[in-house]
């Protein structure tokens, strides 16, 4: 058969990463969103999110996109991604009604024998309400991480299809346009397929809170969490991808609004949700992180610091601020003094924060410096430069940008996750 045309309804950060990598694999690619604002930007070249890779790949595959608002377009598609994401409140709660508006206006569109694939995140239960309403509708598990979408579209582990009926084959337009990925394609129920997206972050929150746990010992009891994450990676029951890296909690958006769902389902159906509650609780402890250590370091000695912040997006490569540790704290610190930047995001979280241009601006003058999202390029500053320029001595640096002798060897005192803190002078 000729290659079928792909189409992804919802242009926000799932729709578009995955348009860009089907027209990669040269399918043509139809990108529809009811934002015809949204859609006159992204046709002139204007990408309204923050991804690497993504906009080359846009360019590069021009002649295989086409950017629509006109929902009618779709009817040309032979498979049809609705592809929008859902929105979470403060509490990790899914909103699902702008999806189940999406969902309504694409399936009166599309053609009478074209694939409707759900590729946005919901609840077990969800896809099924739907069955009846639309002839051949499937639900595909996504993997989206932010900062890393375009690989993650462009290299799956393996595709999770839920369906209506497993038993039979799947349509060989959705099979052919999978079967390029040349991975494993797992088809299952529906409910199952749902709960599998659960069920892969549960595993990842579970790793993520035995590495806080443990490195949060490892701080106090000289021991040092670098040093014990590789002979964890080398026993083949946990395996060299673990999460094994400590953080300041979950952040994004997507983990938190699962181990809400599961808390729900679980209460809803009597079944035990203890282990979950304890990974939430865990979540909200190391969140106060760099706030402890400013309360308990920095703040004796300087009662009105200046303090200095580098980063505010959740996570490195992302302009997401959703749950990001970063905000978290400078809402505990209003009333202080603070110098923000981050070179991305330009965001006010309050009054007394101050954004600056530049990294060199945060540092000036500063009696602590805290580094929140790691990006890439605070890596590369001078360590020399920085102490010369602050006023005080506290590097909180929690993911290990910087290396913790080099800065005690500039006259500063370093701290970071997962090890005892290096003072400058009592090495």
């Amino acid at each position: 058969m000729t290659a079928p045309t792909i189409g992804f309804a919802g242009m926000t950060h799932l729709g578009l990463n995955s348009s860009a990598v089907a027209a990669e694999k040269k399918f043509d690619v139809i990108c529809f969103d009811q934002d015809e604002n949204l859609i006159a930007q992204l046709a002139s070249g204007d990408l309204h999110i923050v991804e690497p890779q993504l906009p080359e790949a846009i360019a590069a595959n021009a002649q295989q996109i086409s950017f629509v608002h006109d929902a009618s377009e779709l009817a040309k598609c032979d498979v049809v991604y609705i592809a929008s994401d859902v929105a979470t409140n403060d509490e990790g709660k899914s909103d699902l009604s702008g999806l189940e508006s999406l969902l309504n206006h694409v399936s009166g569109a599309v053609k009478p024998n074209a694939v409707v694939v759900i590729l946005s995140q919901v609840p077990p239960g969800f896809t099924r309400q739907y069955a009846g309403k639309i002839s051949s509708l499937y639900y595909q598990v996504e993997t989206l991480i932010f900062g890393r979408a375009m690989e993650r579209a462009q290299f799956p582990e393996r595709f999770i299809i839920g369906c209506e009926n497993s038993d039979q084959p799947l349509p060989m337009p959705l099979m052919t346009y999978l079967k390029s990925f040349d991975c494993p394609i797992l088809s299952m129920r529906y409910e199952s397929a749902e709960l599998a997206k659960i069920s892969i972050n549960c595993c990842l929150v579970s790793s993520i809170s035995v590495a806080n746990t443990l490195a949060e010992l490892c701080e106090q009891v000289g021991a040092d969490w670098s040093e014990i994450m590789p002979a964890l990676k080398l026993d083949g029951r946990i395996g060299p991808d673990a999460y094994l890296t400590p953080g300041l909690g979950i952040a994004g958006g997507n983990l938190e609004r699962d181990l809400v769902t599961v808390r729900q389902l679980a209460q809803a159906n009597r079944t035990d949700d203890g282990v979950v509650a304890a990974w939430v609780h865990n979540s909200a402890h190391r969140k106060n992180w760099v706030y402890n250590i400013l309360e308990k370091e920095v703040f004796p000695k300087h009662p009105n610091p200046q303090i200095g912040v580098l980063g505010l997006a959740y996570k490195e490569n992302t302009d997401s601020t959703k749950n990001s540790p970063s905000v978290a704290l400078l809402r505990q610190l209003d009333g202080k003094r603070v110098k923000v930047f981050d070179p991305v995001v330009r965001e006010t979280i309050a009054p007394n924060i101050v954004s600056v241009a530049s990294a060199n601006e945060v540092f000036a003058s500063a009696d602590v410096v805290v580094i929140m999202t790691p990006w890439p390029v605070f890596g590369e500053i001078n360590l020399s430069a920085l102490a010369a320029a602050m006023s005080g001595k506290y590097i909180i640096d929690p993911y290990g940008i910087f290396d913790g002798k080099s800065v005690a060897d500039v006259g500063l005192h370093y701290f970071t996750l997962g090890t005892p803190p290096i003072m400058a002078g009592k090495r």
